[in-house]
């Protein structure tokens, strides 16, 4: 009898909780405030629904949505007012020839700008977040980072070290120049290694023009960063701004994908964003395989997408 009632007292517990089969009796009680529609993911504040094909992630505010085709498990459907498109570390430091940057992640720039451009027509903020620190920051960094960002294997040649001078064309100062460049050439302090302000951490060549516009024309927002996620810990200023706009679907791109562009997602994954990247706005200088883990993971936690998959959609959506 003593086991029985055990028994009883634990089932009406989990019961409170899940759906259990207790003694052959099924308990379908949930927890209050957790739909008992199957088809909703979440509560009543924050929840996706499932559809006969895709999923809604508007949560209910459907005015204004657009569809956008997935090439797996979708479409998703999202609200304008409350997603955003991530550019993360395009940057002279990572992208620009005189600083031995890497020509996959210049090679993305031009489809880049161009979802830019979707974005904001479409009416979505356009953010960027990208390493620029402080002497505090520096002052306060783990030595681990200190060392992977270390050109000579010293703590001299890492994060706020001077970089010396460039040498680039006045013409097109995305590029290195050479004997071949024409026009005269101008010499260009790089700065401090990765530092607010430097030369070698704004946007790289013509993604710097897009920054710099968007941001005074209030599309764009710009966000430092002092680790590889632009998400890590309780909080950063790109989160804050989130919080306060209530953003809740990111799409993400940038450099290297499998480093800071997975670093701010995976991160914006546990906080609980709906999370996408964007591969073709994407690139990095590790082997394919790095990339090939990115895209198992976030196709289980999120979303994978070329930009020509959403681009249609998102023109048709253009604001009047």
């Amino acid at each position: 009898m003593k086991f029985l009632k055990s028994l009883l007292a634990l089932c009406t517990v989990l019961s409170q909780a899940a759906w259990v089969n207790c003694g052959g009796h099924t308990h379908t009680k949930r927890l209050t405030g957790v739909p008992n529609d199957p088809t909703i993911f979440g509560n009543a504040l924050n929840f996706w629904k499932k559809l006969e094909a895709g999923w809604d992630l508007t949560r209910g505010a459907t005015t204004n949505s657009i569809t956008l085709p997935m090439p797996q498990n979708g479409p998703i459907v999202i609200q304008p007012n409350a997603s955003a498109l991530v550019i993360i570390d395009m940057q002279n430091f990572f992208l620009h020839e005189s600083l031995n940057g890497d020509p996959k992640g210049r090679a993305v720039v031009p489809t880049t700008i161009t979802l830019i451009h979707a974005f904001r027509n479409a009416g979505m903020p356009v953010l960027w977040t990208n390493w620029g620190m402080t002497d505090y920051d520096i002052i306060n960094m783990p030595p681990a980072f200190i060392q992977g960002f270390s050109s000579d294997d010293t703590s001299l040649t890492s994060f706020g070290s001077e970089m010396g001078t460039v040498m680039i064309p006045q013409s097109d100062q995305s590029i290195a120049a050479t004997s071949t460049t024409p026009g005269p050439n101008i010499t260009i302090d790089a700065g401090r290694k990765l530092t607010r302000g430097s030369w070698n951490a704004q946007p790289w060549g013509d993604l710097f023009t897009e920054q710099t516009e968007g941001v005074t024309n209030g599309t764009d927002f710009y966000f430092n960063k002092n680790r590889l996620s632009g998400m890590w810990g309780a909080s950063t200023p790109m989160q804050t701004w989130l919080q306060d706009n209530s953003i809740t679907t990111l799409f993400h791109g940038g450099v290297n994908i499998d480093q800071c562009v997975f670093g701010t997602l995976i991160d914006a994954y546990y906080k609980g964003y709906d999370v996408i990247i964007v591969d073709d706005i994407s690139a990095t200088t590790s082997p394919s395989f790095a990339t090939q883990m990115v895209d198992y993971n976030v196709a289980l936690d999120g979303w994978r997408v070329n930009s020509t998959d959403i681009l249609p959609a998102l023109v048709d959506a253009r604001r009047t």
